[in-house]
């Protein structure tokens, strides 16, 4: 669906849920959990939903599965009792994927709102296979024929309110799908009372005689219906966590602007606000991550790993974040949010009960694990690319992803340098400008600029494959602050000269560039510079002369330029008298002096201006202006910060110590290696999000802080792991060799806490979105 359709089915759930007092319905439920869970389901039939991923053919909505995840979505949001994910979501979904007249009888009902099937096919607690173990089902000889059923399910949503039961088996030969009516002789069940007040059933057959007809599919197709219904359940199930934890973060700011004590609002505390902050980036990764899970989705062509695959990403995701936020919602709304009298409370409940049904987050993150680690072993023995390395106007958006992929593979396997693989310290020009050229001369160097400016012009998919692949094959981060800050500022603030003087050279590598905001003493207080820049006239025309200092200037000693912000206007108003210059380095009276980091690199500097003479015309913007191109350029730092580039390289390297030491056999730490792998693959859809807003070049928005406070936490976590993993290799000093391959164990650790410093520390970055984002008192 399109997005203005998406926006419409959203719109009409939230009216209807509103409307009907879904949450007051809820809190009905939980005080009486005995109450019919079919009641009220009338309004949803006469809404169609029932049919909402029905196709039209059967009398359903066919709205697919993004338009039926944004109804889930606000059925999360008011914490809605009815049970359309069981029902109009699980059940639907495997009776559209099934052709036998049987199954399309049992639909027509569904959809018309006559029925409630309830699909029962797990039969061990935590289990996600669709295969059934050991209920079992067979042909019965003479006495009429049919079938006999016999085994146990667990967990069976809706309880009481089932109309019957759509029950896998194992046949003789395959898997077999039946439908087992309410009332069938031989069915036992066990009402389970869940904590949110539904209900779920524990059924038992014994010796259950069903008619030939009760069979509704056998065989691989059988088995094919049950896995594709559960996986697309399973992201509508993600989305309805979504929902339940997007509404306990609303809860929770408005209660924080309106509660006082010691005489202000408590949402002013930096402690509140930063804990508020980071039930925000959970849900905003988690959103990130269901819309391109649903992108991929939605059409229906996924082949069923793949999209078992997607479906556990995306439900271990926002499990996560409605779990986190559920918790630190009822921490910050104090004793209140401890009572039943909190909705709250309701909230609370329903996320307890989604996040343990159709499997918790550790039981996707394994199966995610598992099934990716098979196609990514297919992937690597896929054919070379023996075609032609295609020019940077090239239609990349016509381009299949996996065909660009082996194009960008082959690139690296045939052109970049082995020696420079897997570089354990930040990269110097002098070794990384033959590379650099490489890429220039293939017309690749500058992958996300337009291709009207020189760039290759990537959609955000092929972008971010181009990233997966040079950290998969461990390239090393050239000297690029030219391409990925002074350029695309130059492409959207600077004049025509500008853009025609410097960004040909940036393409080249003729100009090596380098950031100049940081000065002695003022930290992340960026206005509160000192360097000074008088505008002057002289025979050679107007200038500005510079005097001050820079310091924490990334690679200074490797660049021929800098850009950077100088006070213009010491009268006025911090922010108001900044101007952003500029500046050869080769000019009279720089000095650049490194300075080494944790590590023993000469990573930083300081750089001196002593009467800096600056051409007039290497202002960008207006005069006193400069704060306006500082905040666009923080932009273009905090969306780079935050790109998965460095968590995807150390996860590479993580990778590899865990195999030279076999450590994947090590439940544990396998077990947090996939947790961390899917922090960076969502890390790569909440990124694609934000690179979209500047490829469109519209202003980013101060919410792209949640970039950087998620990459560089994600890469600090994944750089303690591979010191812990090291063993006592994690407390040697540089490179060092183990099982024929090279490491420098300490490298990301050492890197990921800078990473946490630099672009505006990460509790700056909260305090932004506490403020700007969330709208949290000063």
């Amino acid at each position: 669906m399109d997005s203005d359709s998406l926006l419409a089915v959203r719109e009409a759930a939230l009216d209807y849920f509103t409307r009907s007092g879904a949450t007051a319905r809820r809190r009905a439920r939980t005080e009486l959990p005995q109450a019919d869970e079919a009641q009220g389901w009338g309004e949803i039939a006469a809404l169609g939903w029932p049919g909402m991923l029905a196709p039209e053919a059967a009398g359903g909505l066919a709205l697919g599965l993004d338009g039926a995840a944004e109804i889930l979505r606000a059925a999360g949001e008011h914490a809605a009792p009815e049970p359309l994910l069981a029902v109009a979501g699980l059940s639907a979904l495997l009776l559209a994927r099934l052709e036998s007249p049987g199954a399309r009888a049992l639909l027509a009902d569904l959809v018309a709102g006559r029925s409630l099937p309830a699909l029962a096919w797990q039969e061990s607690a935590g289990d996600l296979s669709a295969v059934p173990l050991a209920c079992g089902c067979e042909a019965r000889a003479g006495q009429g024929g049919g079938v006999l059923l016999q085994g146990d399910k667990l967990m069976v949503l809706p309880g009481t309110a089932a109309s019957g039961w759509l029950v896998s088996a194992r046949g003789e030969d395959d898997a077999v799908l039946l439908w087992v009516p309410r009332g069938t002789a031989g069915v036992s069940e066990t009402i389970v009372p869940l904590v949110d007040g539904s209900q779920a059933a524990n059924l038992r057959f014994e010796e259950v005689v069903l008619p030939a007809d009760a069979v509704l599919a056998s065989g691989p197709a059988a088995q094919e219906a049950l896995r594709q219904a559960l996986a697309a359940g399973q992201i509508l199930q993600a989305a309805e966590l979504l929902g339940a934890g997007q509404a306990m973060l609303a809860q929770t700011l408005a209660y924080l602007r309106t509660r006082s004590q010691f005489g202000k609002p408590i949402g002013s505390f930096q402690a509140l606000q930063h804990r508020s902050v980071d039930m925000f980036i959970h849900l905003e990764v988690a959103q990130a991550t269901l819309n391109e899970v649903l992108a991929l989705a939605s059409d229906g062509t996924l082949p069923s790993d793949r999209l078992e695959a997607e479906a556990s990403r995306v439900n271990a995701r926002c499990t996560a974040a409605a779990l986190q936020a559920s918790r630190a919602a009822v921490q910050l709304h104090g004793a209140i949010g401890y009572t039943q009298e909190c909705d709250l409370s309701l909230f609370y409940k329903r996320v307890l009960c989604l996040s343990a049904w159709l499997g918790n987050a550790t039981a996707h993150q394994r199966r995610h694990a598992a099934l990716t680690g098979e196609a990514e072993a297919a992937a690597g023995s896929a054919t070379a690319w023996n075609g032609e390395f295609l020019a940077r106007t090239t239609d990349w958006s016509a381009m299949p992803e996996a065909e660009f992929r082996r194009m960008v593979r082959g690139f690296l396997q045939q052109r970049y340098p082995a020696h420079l693989r897997y570089l354990s310290h930040r990269a110097r020009w002098s070794e990384m400008r033959e590379w650099y050229l490489t890429l220039s001369a293939q017309g690749w160097i500058a992958p996300a600029w337009p291709q009207s400016h020189g760039g290759m012009g990537l959609p955000a998919d092929k972008l971010i494959a181009w990233i997966e692949e040079l950290e998969q094959h461990g390239v090393a981060r050239a000297p690029d602050q030219g391409i990925v800050m002074i350029g695309p500022l130059l492409i959207q603030h600077g004049t025509p000269e500008q853009q025609q003087r410097f960004l040909p050279r940036i393409l080249s590598g003729e100009h090596v560039w380098c950031q100049g905001y940081s000065e002695p003493n003022a930290g992340s207080d960026l206005a509160g510079l000192r360097t000074e820049a008088v505008a002057g006239h002289d025979a050679q025309g107007d200038h500005f002369v510079v005097n001050g200092q820079k310091i924490w200037t990334t690679l200074a000693q490797d660049a021929n330029h800098i850009f950077m912000l100088v006070r213009t206007d010491k009268g006025a108003r911090k922010q108001e008298g900044i101007s952003f210059l500029l500046c050869d380095l080769r000019t009279p009276g720089v000095t650049v002096r490194p300075i080494h980091t944790l590590a023993g690199e000469p990573e930083f500097c300081e750089v001196f201006f002593d009467n800096v003479r600056v051409p007039a015309d290497q202002l960008v913007g207006r005069l006193h202006g400069g704060w306006t191109i500082a905040k666009a350029l923080l932009g273009f730092e905090r969306i780079f910060l935050g790109s998965p580039k460095q968590s995807q390289y150390a996860l590479g390297q993580l990778a590899r110590l865990g195999q030279a030491r076999r450590l994947f056999a090590d439940p544990v730490f396998a077990q947090r290696f996939a947790a961390l792998r899917l922090d960076v693959l969502d890390l790569s859809a909440a990124y694609t999000g934000f690179a979209d807003i500047v490829r469109a070049g519209k202003p980013l928005p101060a919410s792209v802080s949640l970039l950087k406070i998620w990459a560089s936490e994600t890469y600090h976590r994944i750089g303690a792991l591979l010191v812990e993993a090291g063993e006592e290799q994690g407390a040697v000093a540089g490179d060092q060799v183990l099982d024929g391959q090279s490491f420098n164990v300490l490298s990301p650790l050492i890197g990921s806490t800078a990473a946490m410093i630099y672009g505006g520390t990460n509790e700056i970055q909260r305090n932004i979105l506490a403020r700007q984002v969330l709208d949290l008192p000063a």
